[in-house]
């Protein structure tokens, strides 16, 4: 994904890196390289600018905080930077016992049917009921596309192929998912030119009939930073409330179409990153650019590395250090760990660390965090602040809550205890314990 801009900001950083000391002219020369990559990748010219100055200024005019080298706060402004380029996390809380429904909006070849087969796929994997209503009567075979992309997925899809009322076959497809007990409904609609009054209007009666719960606007990342004018044109008509990016596998315009879709102010939500069916994520800026960049946020690791070393005195540090941590200090360390972004720039970026642990492992990892996640927040009080009261009935009422199987919460809690008695032997202080008691060691 975005090899270009990758490789490009690689070779920025590793002359940083690799250089003997820090001045002024080699700042310089990151800011041009920086510029070169980004604009390489079609970011808009003045965000690229602004980007660099902010860049040039801050690393020639800061002190990086004790215990961090001047190289290594560089990297962490570039970090900095790039994820803010690219706008805030954003996520849709999907409310329990009602059907959520979300639009798929974006003009034709955006990827739209296509999104939404992965998007029904994504939201069943996080243990959502999913049903899909095709609602593209402009396009030849877009129902029957969506009917085999998400049989895939075991998704009911409802369209009328004979009938070319848009705003109609939606107002039917919600009333046939009325009585089952679904937790969303995707409506895939057409798509023309962004341009082409017909389309938007007809887009105003379907958000009329349908009164979603989120739009998201599907946009083609190929185009780069023409996807600026593409989503004003569409947030005029319905707001949108998050935009998916497509096809950022095979794009060199990727950087410029994620700028540009953030420039909106409708966060990313969504990212295509491949043809395959699971080959959509969650979007976050600090993950992403970790990616990009190769590495973790390092003033995060050294952040979290010296939390445990010091803060031997706050209560919850005392808790965990002498084995008697609850599953709440549990959730609360799984947090600081996953905000470094990438599990894999973490591991790179720790002294003996680096490449000891394959990209498919880590992806497996930080799946495992994610549902973790669900699974503790569906726990009551009394739960996570004593989880020996988990018994098979409420590891069952957990399993329903979270959407995850009993044997997800078996292993989150086999973890937990595994944690504790790690924790207590290194007496809270050792990175390593903090990576084994989340299961990764």
């Amino acid at each position: 994904m975005l090899d270009g801009l990758k490789t490009g900001l690689g070779d920025a950083i590793k002359k940083i890196l690799k250089s003997s000391g820090i001045d002024e002219e080699l700042i310089k020369d990151l800011c041009k390289d920086v510029q070169r990559a980004l604009l390489t990748s079609d970011v808009n010219v003045r965000l690229v600018l602004e980007i660099t100055k902010r860049l040039e200024e801050r690393s020639l005019n800061e002190t990086p905080p004790p215990g961090l080298s001047r190289k290594d706060h560089i990297v962490k402004i570039l970090y900095d930077e790039l994820s803010k380029l690219l706008g805030n996390e954003s996520d849709f809380n999907f409310i329990p016992g009602k059907q959520n429904k979300i639009i798929l909006l974006g003009i034709q070849g955006s990827g739209k049917t296509t999104v939404a087969s992965k998007l029904a796929k994504f939201l069943t994997g996080q243990g959502q009921k999913v049903g899909v209503v095709g609602a593209d009567t402009y396009r030849p075979g877009a129902l029957i596309q969506l009917k085999m992309m998400c049989e895939k997925s075991g998704v009911e899809v409802y369209g009328e192929e004979n009938n070319k009322d848009s705003p109609n076959i939606v107002k039917n497809g919600l009333k046939h998912f009325e009585s089952q007990s679904l937790d969303v409904i995707i409506i895939d609609t057409a798509g023309r030119h962004k341009e082409e009054h017909d389309l938007l209007e007809e887009m105003g009666r379907i958000n009329k009939v349908a009164e979603p719960d989120l739009c998201l606007l599907v946009i083609d990342g190929t185009i780069g930073q023409q996807c600026f004018a593409q989503a004003e044109a569409f947030h005029k008509i319905i707001p949108v409330g998050g935009i998916i990016v497509s096809k950022l596998d095979s794009s060199a315009k990727g950087g410029g179409a994620l700028a540009a879709s953030a420039a909106t102010g409708a966060q990313i939500m969504y990212i295509g990153t491949g043809e395959r069916i699971d080959d959509l994520e969650k979007f976050s800026p600090t993950r992403f650019v970790g990616r990009l960049l190769g590495m973790g946020d390092i003033q995060a690791v050294l952040d979290l590395a010296k939390r445990l070393e010091n803060e031997g005195d706050d209560v919850r540090m005392k808790r965990i250090s002498s084995g008697k941590m609850n599953m709440d200090d549990f959730f609360y360390q799984l947090e600081e760990v996953t905000k470094v972004g990438s599990l894999k720039g973490l591991l790179d970026s720790m002294p003996g660390m680096s490449g000891m642990v394959k990209e498919d492992q880590v992806d497996q990892m930080e799946g495992r965090v994610s549902k973790w996640r669900y699974i503790i927040q569906s726990m009551n009080k009394d739960e996570k602040a004593d989880p020996d009261l988990l018994n098979s009935s409420r590891i069952k009422r957990i399993a329903r809550g979270s959407g995850w199987p009993e044997s997800e919460v078996k292993e989150l809690v086999k973890n937990y205890k595994n944690s504790k008695n790690l924790m207590k032997a290194s007496k809270g202080r050792q990175m390593q314990g903090t990576l084994r008691k989340m299961g990764l060691g």
